[in-house]
């Protein structure tokens, strides 16, 4: 018999606070989301999920983005988007171009072989995430995401006015 693999959700103690242990829950879900998409992005298509999350962003604005909105959009800083752009430039899947009115910003944007690779990787990535989910039936995930979605709301709300 195999032993379950330890995570956050393990550390909680019977009387801690229930937005706590809620929050534990859903951290250890989202991470093994991502952890079984990376390795599946990995295993089929030798990316990484933030390479895809990039591809993503510039698959839904054709024009491009500047590498500023691309680092906001990904959460993550611009070393990290600038290191994923060059290495995309590099294997033909996006371009990058200065902006034409201003000489210091770049714009970065799909080739039609980057449309390609990511049209490919998000087919698989709807599959996988299907899998995943189909434990909940329609209702259940309607439920959750409006759930998530007062969450998300009352986060903004917070935030805003701290």
């Amino acid at each position: 018999m195999t032993t379950p693999l330890a995570d956050p959700e393990t550390r909680l103690a019977e009387g801690d606070h229930e937005a706590l242990r809620l929050w534990l829950r859903l951290f250890t879900c989202s991470t093994m989301v991502e952890r079984e998409i990376g390795a599946a992005l990995k295993r089929e298509f030798g990316s990484s999920l933030p390479r895809f999350d990039l591809l993503a962003q510039l698959e839904r604005n054709p024009a491009g983005l500047r590498l500023g909105e691309l680092s906001e959009r990904l959460l993550v800083t611009g070393g990290n988007v600038t290191f994923l752009v060059t290495s995309l430039v590099a294997e033909g899947l996006v371009t990058r171009r200065r902006a034409p009115d201003d000489g210091r910003a770049w714009i970065v944007a799909l080739t039609p072989e980057g449309r390609r690779a990511f049209q490919a990787m998000a087919r698989a990535h709807e599959r996988w995430i299907t899998r995943l989910f189909q434990e909940l039936s329609v209702r259940e995930r309607t439920q959750l995401h409006a759930l998530l979605g007062t969450l998300k709301f009352s986060i903004r709300h917070e935030a805003a006015s701290a």
